[in-house]
């Protein structure tokens, strides 16, 4: 899957000229794969990550974390952050009612704690 999202967004940006917002996420993507797929993204000219947790793979009831990566969307931005600057233009998504997980209703986005908003770039 993260081959064709690279291959798709590589052809929107080069040969269509659109601004690709290439989707990555944490799903059996170890650090290693997430720095080659943002070099790759960099060599693209894509300048726009939509970083997610992601959904579990095909057939799996739950999610789990990939060994040696991302257990959610913000440890991704971190380490995207950490490894490429204010390169990237990031955005993520969220649940405005809490996380299926862990259902928190959020009635003031105010009230949030600081780790909580570093949690949301763009919703």
């Amino acid at each position: 899957t993260s081959d064709l999202t690279m291959d798709i967004c590589t052809k929107m940006q080069q040969e269509f000229g659109l601004e690709a917002n290439m989707h990555l996420t944490c799903t059996n993507m170890p650090a290693e794969k997430v720095d080659e797929a943002l070099e790759g993204a960099k060599a693209a000219g894509i300048a726009n990550i939509v970083a997610l947790r992601g959904d579990p793979p095909a057939g799996e009831d739950a999610w789990e974390a990939t060994e040696g990566g991302f257990t959610c969307a913000l440890d991704l931005i971190k380490h995207i952050r950490a490894k490429h600057g204010d390169f990237f233009c990031l955005s993520t998504a969220g649940y405005p009612e809490g996380h299926p997980n862990v259902i928190a209703p959020v009635e003031d986005v105010e009230s949030l704690s600081a780790s909580e908003k570093a949690r949301l770039v763009t919703v």
